[in-house]
């Protein structure tokens, strides 16, 4: 009983910490994904060859299966098709793995799958969250990925982001709190709310490419639910017959 009540109290001693730890998460923006709306789509494609596939492969991904959002083949080969490739070749990179890896200290990964693994959330705030940092190797920074290796290649749209640190005074504890906050130092291209949505589009993208085939796959899955539904209600009235003589 003693080592029970041990094994107790060492429980539920870890339970504060990992409540703390848990808490201690970046609490990430909510990425507005909606995979019905081909001209965001459109154009989230277009944003991802442009700036993603310079370094980025999405192997997994053709471009031919960019038909589904509603572009031509004469579409995809004048727009998207920027070094040559063939309507039917997967979405890979030129940049060679050697020169990557000297560039970064890091092999790009490919990106086929990344809004499945990471999530859709949080690469809306990651892409948003990049700042000016003089201390790593790029120059930047990224509140969701601490010393990322990947500079901002959307820093011309965006501009130049800071982070603004405040020290405060706490009246009951006497402790000193410091807040972090994201302050846009130099303006980009784009106003904020532009640049925001040219993020959720290729976010949007990103997520479609990690399944192209998840709106079909949630509208057949409801339309099972409901051919099972009628099924089960034609199942008990056929039942309720068969039965009605022995009762």
């Amino acid at each position: 009983m003693n080592r029970i009540s041990r094994i107790v109290l060492a429980v539920a001693a870890l339970v504060p910490v990992l409540a703390f730890a848990s808490g201690a998460k970046l609490a990430l923006d909510k990425a507005p994904i909606n995979l019905h709306d081909k001209v965001s789509l459109q154009r989230g494609a277009q944003a991802f060859v442009n700036h993603c596939l310079n370094c980025h492969s999405a192997s997994m991904m053709r471009y031919s299966r960019l038909s589904d959002l509603g572009l031509t083949e004469a579409q995809i080969r004048d727009n998207l098709l920027l070094a040559g490739e063939k309507v039917g070749e997967s979405m890979t990179t030129a940049l060679d793995a050697k020169d990557a890896k000297a560039f970064f200290g890091v092999v790009p990964p490919d990106l086929s799958l990344l809004a499945r693994s990471r999530g859709s959330d949080w690469l809306y705030t990651y892409l948003r969250g990049f700042y000016r940092d003089a201390g790593t190797k790029t120059g930047w920074n990224n509140t969701v990925f601490p010393n990322v290796g990947m500079p901002h290649v959307l820093w011309e749209y965006q501009g130049d982001q800071v982070m603004q640190v405040t020290t405060k005074v706490d009246p009951v504890s006497g402790d000193k709190v410091e807040s972090h906050k994201l302050v846009l130092d130099r303006p980009g291209k784009l106003k904020p709310v532009e640049y925001d949505q040219y993020v959720s589009d290729l976010v949007n993208f990103m997520t479609y490419v990690s399944e192209p085939a998840q709106t079909n796959r949630k509208m057949w899955g409801i339309l099972v639910l409901f051919f099972l539904a009628a099924f089960a209600v034609i199942t008990l009235l056929l039942k309720n017959e068969y039965w009605k003589d022995v009762r």
